[in-house]
C-alpha cells in the first residue's frame, strides 16, 4: 500500500550538509551536546552493543523521521494540526541536521501533509541522524560486507550511554512516573514504531495502562504527529508484508 500523498511528496533529496551549517568541530564525548530526539530514538532503535536495528527497516526510518520533526515542534519551528504540517518559525536552528530539515519545509510550502514528510525523511535522513551521532562520538560506523554489498552499522561508542534512553524510561514507568515532555516524545514514537513491548517488557498491565494514559494526555500537536506515525508506520509494514 502506498501512503496517501506519497505520490505527491517532495522528490528532492537532502543535500549533502555544506560547509557553512556542518559544524567543524571535533568530535566530542558521548555526553556531548543537549539531547536531540532523534539521537535517543536511534540510540534506542539499535542493539546498545551491536547497533543491529531492533525493528524492521521502515518503522525504525519512520520512527526517527517524526523523532526529527519532534525537534523542531519542541523548539517552536513547526506544529501539527489534523493532518498537516505547519511551520511557525523560518529561523534557522543551531543544529545543523534541524538547519536543513526546516530549510526544505520552508522551501516547498505547498506540502502540508505530516505523512508526505514522514515519507520523505524516512528516505532522507536516518543516515544523517547516524553521522550526527558519530559527531558527537556516540556512535562509531563499522563497515559490513555480505556477498557483493556492503552495509555500514553504527555501534555505540559507550554500552551505558547507548542502553539509557530505555532504561530510564523502563524503569520511569514501572514506577509509575510521570514523563517529562522529551520522555513521553520518545516514548511515543518508540511505541508507535514497536519498541513498546521492548522497552516494557514483562511489565504489569497498571504499567501499560499508564502509558497510555499519558499518551491521550500529551499536548495535542504531540498526539497529531503521534497517530500519523502510527498510520504511517502501519502501512510501511503492511505494504512489505505483501
Amino acid at each position: 500500500m502506498t501512503p496517501p500523498g506519497a505520490d505527491d511528496r517532495p522528490t528532492a533529496r537532502i543535500d549533502p550538509v555544506p560547509a557553512a551549517v556542518r559544524p567543524d568541530t571535533v568530535r566530542g564525548g558521548p555526553h556531548q551536546g543537549p539531547k536531540l530526539l532523534a539521537d535517543e530514538f536511534h540510540l534506542l532503535a539499535h542493539d546498545d552493543q551491536t547497533g543491529k536495528p531492533r525493528l524492521h527497516g521502515a518503522a525504525t526510518n519512520y520512527g526517527i523521521a517524526a523523532a526529527l520533526l519532534g525537534e523542531l515542534a519542541s523548539a517552536g519551528k513547526v506544529t501539527f494540526d489534523r493532518g498537516r504540517l505547519w511551520v511557525r518559525d523560518t529561523r534557522p536552528p543551531d543544529d545543523w541536521l534541524q538547519h536543513l530539515v526546516l530549510a526544505r519545509l520552508v522551501a516547498e510550502p505547498q506540502h502540508t501533509a505530516t505523512r508526505t514528510w514522514l515519507a520523505f525523511l524516512a528516505e532522507t535522513v536516518p543516515e544523517q541522524v547516524a553521522e550526527r551521532l558519530w559527531q558527537a562520538g556516540k556512535v562509531a560506523p563499522q563497515q559490513h560486507r555480505r556477498l557483493l554489498r556492503a552495509t555500514t552499522v553504527y555501534v555505540p561508542t559507550n554500552t551505558n550511554v547507548a542502553a539509557w534512553s530505555w532504561a530510564r524510561l523502563s524503569t520511569l514507568l514501572r514506577d509509575h512516573k510521570q514523563l517529562n515532555p522529551f520522555d513521553l516524545a520518545l516514548m511515543g514514537i518508540a511505541n508507535s514504531c514497536g519498541l513498546g513491548g521492548f522497552v516494557l517488557d514483562g511489565a504489569r498491565a497498571s504499567v501499560h495502562a499508564d502509558l497510555r494514559r499519558q499518551l491521550e494526555e500529551a499536548p495535542q500537536p504531540m498526539r497529531e504527529l503521534l497517530a500519523d506515525l502510527d498510520t504511517a508506520v502501519g502501512s510501511a509494514v503492511l505494504s512489505h508484508r505483501t
